[in-house]
């Protein structure tokens, strides 16, 4: 049974002593140091971990009351005390590690714990210590300024103001002009910021290249990788599925927008045109936030006893925060409670299908993170890095079956969510390729960078290029600029690309065999982070995205569903 716990608006909010909570771990530390048999090492490595998850849910809180009002002084004020803290509780943590690495009793407690922890453990040391609590500090600070000027962007059109997430549906509208318009004042939105926020993505290179010098790596791609915690893949790994979607995907993607035009008719088409796939306009799902709400419910309740519980717990207890509005964060996310077993999802709905793209994908996301409640071991809780948005783009083609649910044409949306799907992979891996390019060479300009980007773009997703011909903003190279992920989460975009081609291989195994597709999609949401990525999939009886053919043979038979829609 869930523990009886109060809903979201009555949580206390508490901004912990990081003085205080250095001191407790340098205490254990020195406990652990001075154990003096296997089961007092274990009771201590227990005692840091209930520590860790109620720091963890303190300082998790704040972020989330802050991304959902970033005008908050309170809020603000206790982000800017979190931003210095952290990395003082990480150096501790590191100390930790470095006592639990090196202990007489390691054999014992690698049984109890599990020897990937220890490979984490070595991958932290590798990636952080006291040299770089300075650096790490002021990352966090301008990773927080970016985020904060991209939530403060407003857009003056037709009289009213809007920000960037309640542009989307203008930007989907099926009259041409109103797209047009919106698309205008979009950019123009962002071109006033565009200096400022180069600036702020050239301070942070500069200072990831520093921290990784001083940790006495070449650059920060070496630094980035662990810092992600690529466990069991290269850069080299990464290049050769880089070159595979630009072999197999780009004609593909390609070929599906050649198609949308043709379908909406439309003989010139710009920037505007992208992203409207058929003539009438967009499928747009039906009813207010909370009327989707209900359908979600009602479908979760359908789909399994699990996802019935959890979605039911989360609606009952308000940690869905789902509209767009003035000073919230864009994006969208799910985080984790630990001490009261809660997911929460954090989206800005904007009456587009993508409301439904959101909710699925996060509650995908939480469904893991309610799976794997009981695993005592933070670390184990939620999968790696790459291997936690399996759980989510999964979840989002297991919902398919219900779309009629949400709207009035739902073959028309599993038609442009699966083409859409198709289409992001060449996108996913610009991205990680810039980032790469930025890392290995951190001191180009800002006009080299957007000339990276604009080279990359050619090389994954050339039909893009012909379509900015009256945007200056995209024509220059900067539509990285409003990809948050480039600024406070490096590298982690390849980690989509991946769980995207596994959510393939979910996908066409669920037309062939349901049962067993959710079977295996169950299990490895509640395996978590026990194991890294390949070994992960392979002990779910899944494909290797890296190995020769696998991308191919996952992304070929989604051709012939897309055939089978009927969108006429």
């Amino acid at each position: 049974m869930q523990k009886q716990i109060p809903v979201f608006e009555q949580w206390p909010f508490k901004v912990p002593s990081f003085a205080k909570e250095v001191a407790k771990i340098e205490a254990l530390t020195e406990n652990l140091k001075q154990a003096k048999d296997e089961k007092e090492a274990y009771a201590i490595v227990k005692k840091r971990i209930k520590l860790s998850d109620k720091l963890s849910n303190e300082a998790t809180h704040i972020e989330v009351l802050y991304s959902l009002d970033t005008t908050n002084k309170k809020y603000e004020k206790a982000m800017n005390k979190m931003n210095e803290g952290m990395p003082l509780i990480q150096n501790a943590d590191v100390n930790f590690q470095k006592a639990l690495l090196s202990s007489p009793y390691r054999p014992y407690l690698e049984k109890k714990l599990g020897s990937f922890l220890f490979k984490m453990y070595d991958y932290n040391l590798r990636s952080f210590d006291e040299r770089i609590v300075e650096e790490a500090v002021e990352e966090n600070r301008l990773s927080m300024q970016y985020g904060a000027l991209i939530a403060s962007i407003k857009v003056e059109f037709r009289g009213q103001t809007y920000n960037l997430p309640q542009m989307g549906k203008f930007l989907q509208d099926k009259d041409r002009e109103t797209r047009k318009e919106a698309s205008k004042a979009y950019y123009e939105a962002m071109s006033a910021k565009e200096e400022e926020i180069e600036n702020i993505y050239d301070q942070l290179v500069k200072l990831r290249d520093k921290m990784a010098k001083k940790l006495g790596f070449e650059n920060y791609v070496a630094l980035g990788y662990l810092r992600m915690g690529r466990y069991d893949y290269t850069p080299e790994d990464v290049k050769f599925y880089r070159d595979e979607i630009a072999r197999v995907v780009t004609p593909i993607a390609g070929k599906l927008l050649k198609e949308q035009f043709k379908r909406t008719a439309i003989k010139d088409p710009h920037i505007y045109d992208m992203s409207v796939v058929f003539k009438d306009g967009n499928p747009t799902p039906k009813g207010t936030t909370q009327e989707k709400i209900e359908t979600a419910q009602g479908m979760y309740d359908e789909m399994s006893k699990e996802t019935s519980e959890c979605f039911r717990f989360m609606a009952e207890h308000h940690v869905l925060d789902l509209e767009a509005r003035a000073g919230k964060q864009s994006g969208g996310y799910m985080t984790y409670f630990p001490i009261y077993g809660t997911p929460f999802i954090f989206s800005n709905f904007n009456g587009t299908s993508g409301d439904v793209d959101v909710l699925t994908h996060e509650f995908g996301h939480s469904f893991q993170g309610f799976m794997g409640k009981d695993i005592k071991i933070p670390e184990y809780r939620t999968g790696t890095m790459d291997a936690a948005e399996i759980d989510s783009m999964s979840m989002e083609f297991f919902a398919h079956p219900y779309m009629d649910r949400f709207f009035d044409n739902a073959e028309k949306y599993r038609y442009m969510h699966l083409a859409d799907a198709i289409s992001f992979l060449p996108y996913g891996v610009t991205v990680d390729e810039f980032q790469e390019w930025v890392y290995s060479h951190p001191n180009a300009t800002p006009d080299e960078r957007d000339q990276k980007w604009c080279e990359l773009e050619e090389k994954y997703t050339p039909y893009k290029r012909e379509v900015y011909k009256d945007c200056e903003f995209l024509a220059k190279g900067h539509r990285w600029l409003v990809q948050g992920h480039i600024f406070s989460s490096p590298f982690y975009y390849i980690d989509y690309t991946l769980a995207q081609v596994m959510a393939f291989q979910f996908f066409n195994l669920d037309r062939k065999n349901h049962e067993l597709a959710w079977k295996k999609y169950v299990k490895i949401c509640k395996m978590g982070g026990k194991y890294p990525f390949r070994e992960l999939v392979t002990k779910d009886g899944m494909k290797d995205p890296f190995l020769p053919g696998v991308l191919e043979k996952s992304v070929k038979p989604l051709l012939k569903v897309l055939k089978s829609y009927q969108i006429d």
